[in-house]
């Protein structure tokens, strides 16, 4: 996968529906692994260890595979995992795992109508979160004299590469990253001395993230 949104890092993202006496709360995460996914399910359930139901859902690039897993957790099949990891594939969202915690409310809603609940609040928590796109891209290590460094700087900040350190040696070290899609251009300005550096290494294959 070239490109897909997902939310921002390090952050927790909660809404809450009420249905006939039944409590619906999703808590959506951002995860770099299914490992870690199963993890934070782990906590969200034991959070919620007096619920009825924690229905899940995630999608998530793990040395460059996409993994997807949905659960109903007890309710009819089809009534809330799938609408959930339906809902973030459409939207091409990955990197994100969503629980949707329901206390039964002693009403029954029908199929139609759990469908409709978990896919509301999913759709809920996940408009209420701050989006990013993340792409295919590399990390890269450039070295360059003291004397280039602000014309670098600039350079990155007009091309929208980031630089994620810099450290001041014999040689400035800066640690770069950038998307596929700059690459190209980034050699050719390298070769036509349109910035000037000593050498450059790719470090490896990664997302990188960008604002929406």
């Amino acid at each position: 996968m070239e490109e897909f949104y997902t939310i921002s890092e390090n952050i927790s993202v909660t809404a809450e529906v009420v249905e006939k006496k039944s409590k619906f709360i999703a808590n959506i995460f951002y995860i770099n692994s299914d490992l870690e996914a199963e993890q934070i399910i782990k906590k969200v359930k034991k959070k919620y260890y007096d619920a009825k139901h924690n229905c899940i859902a995630y999608r998530v690039m793990q040395d460059e595979k996409l993994i997807e897993r949905s659960s109903d957790d007890g309710e009819p099949s089809g009534t809330a995992g799938a609408p959930m990891l339906s809902i973030l594939q459409k939207n091409n969202l990955c990197n994100i795992l969503v629980v949707v915690t329901r206390y039964f409310g002693g009403i029954l809603l029908g199929t139609g109508g759990l469908v409709s609940c978990y896919s509301k609040v999913t759709i809920d928590a996940l408009n209420s979160a701050e989006k990013v796109i993340k792409c295919l891209g590399i990390e890269a290590e450039v070295s360059l004299d003291y004397t280039n460094l602000e014309i670098f700087k600039y350079y990155c900040r007009n091309e929208q590469i980031n630089i994620t350190s810099i450290e001041y040696l014999d040689k400035i070290i800066c640690k770069i990253e950038t998307a596929n899609s700059k690459i190209d251009k980034f050699m050719q300005d390298i070769k036509q001395k349109n910035i000037i550096v000593n050498e450059i290494k790719v470090l490896n294959k990664k997302y990188i993230s960008k604002s929406i």
